[in-house]
This record gives C-alpha cells, structure tokens and sequence, in this order.
C-alpha cells in the first residue's frame, strides 16, 4: 500500500481550457508547498488537441509551428520537465501532488520517478493482462513501444509527478505536428512517430479505477484552487513569452 496506507485527495475534473488544465498542476502544487496538507491525484482529458512544451523545449526544434497555427492547435508550455507532447480526444492525464518525504521515496528526482512509474507498470500489467515496461527516463511501454510519458518538477516540500496515457488516440496526427524530437531514448532508435507510439487496449473509467485504487484516492478533493488557476493563466500560460520563451 502507499506510504503507510494513508490516502490521498482525488480531483477528477478537467477545466475547459488547456491553459486551466495545466495552470491547475502548478496551483496543486504550489498550494501543497505552502500548506502541506493535502496530496493529490488528478485525473483529467481534453476534447481540444493542443501543443505541450516541456519547460526547456525549443519550439522551432520541436514543433511544426506553420501547421499548428493553420490548424488552430495552440502551443503551450508546462512547467516540469521532460519532452514535446500532441494531447487531445483519447489520452488519459494524470497528476500526483506528493509531499517529498527526506528517508522516502520521494526524495529525489531519480527515486520519484522509479517508485511511481514501477507501481504503475504494475497495476497496469495486471489490468492490461501484458507486460508493462519501464524504458527510456519516464516512459511506460509494451513490447518496446511508448504508450506514457512522464515529467516532474520539484519544489522543497512537494513534488508534481504528472503523464499521459494513450488511449484511443489519433496517432496520425503527431507528426504532422511535432517533429522527431532532438533528445531521444536509446530504445526508440530513430523509429518514426506511428511507429515508436501506441495506444493501449483500455477502457478510460477501468484505468481511472485502477489509479484511484492504487494511490488510496477515495476522497474528493474539497477546494479547487481556481482562483490560483485563474491568475496563473492570466499571468503565464496564456502570455506568448512564456510558451514561446525558447
């Protein structure tokens, strides 16, 4: 069980914007760094597709500005780490808002991203009824192809570990809007996107269930930082400085 059995707060719900939907991991975060009282897992899907930067991504190494802006996909950018992702219908999110604990396995970036991602291939090698691996620095596989990729940021009291599972996603459509990434894991080989990504065969509400069960998140969360999310927005993911900063 997680941590001693004690459970964390659930917040299924996603806003209507994806600035709110990432402005809303940081307000999570920023309110368990400053309060140290509620930990957190968030589930939440977009039925618009859009543009994920990680924080250190340069945009015209990443991404095919011309044809996001023809199509009308925004580029946004997230605040942790990790590689350029195409979300929209069929990928499933998640956010877990943790403390950092000194002696656990949150200490650090390398043993948060292990404890969390091997717990995970786990539940959904069982749910899956096929073996889920761990490859590359965050990513969940089957049979040597990428189905989630994860990032984090860390602040002194908290960490923000956050993915995306895909689902029943339009594959087609990741590289006629990101391009082949400049840092890749050794794994992928220079394979192209259609062939180095998958959907896994899941029903949305049977993997909700089983990351709810697996991080003991019974409860609702009672107060949604909207407020936080709201200014946030205003000041940062909504302003073409930000996501257009590299």
């Amino acid at each position: 069980m997680f941590l001693d059995n004690h459970t964390v707060k659930l917040l299924d719900y996603a806003f209507s914007s994806p600035e709110e939907n990432l402005a809303c991991d940081e307000a999570l975060l920023d309110t368990l760094e400053g309060e140290y009282e509620n930990e957190v897992l968030r589930l939440w899907g977009s039925q618009q597709h859009f543009v994920v930067l990680g924080s250190s991504n340069k945009v015209h190494q990443e991404v095919f500005v011309e044809e996001c802006e023809a199509d009308g996909i925004s580029i946004l950018r997230r605040h942790s780490g990790g590689g350029t992702v195409l979300q929209g219908p069929g990928c499933l999110n998640f956010s877990l808002i943790l403390r950092i604990h000194p002696g656990g396995p949150t200490r650090n970036i390398t043993d948060t991203t292990r404890y969390i991602m091997q717990r995970h291939a786990d539940a959904l090698s069982t749910l899956l009824g096929e073996k889920v691996e761990m490859m590359g620095s965050s990513d969940l596989t089957i049979a040597g192809r990428k189905f989630s990729g994860n990032a984090q940021r860390r602040k002194l009291k908290a960490v923000l570990f956050h993915g995306t599972f895909l689902l029943d996603f339009d594959l087609s459509l990741i590289g006629k809007y990101l391009k082949i990434p400049t840092k890749q894991p050794e794994y992928r080989n220079q394979r192209s996107h259609p062939d180095f990504v998958c959907n896994i065969n899941c029903n949305p509400s049977d993997l909700k269930q089983t990351l709810k069960s697996l991080w003991n998140a019974d409860t609702p969360l009672e107060t949604i930082p909207t407020g936080v999310v709201k200014k946030l927005v205003e000041e940062k993911y909504s302003k073409r400085e930000w996501k257009f900063k590299l």
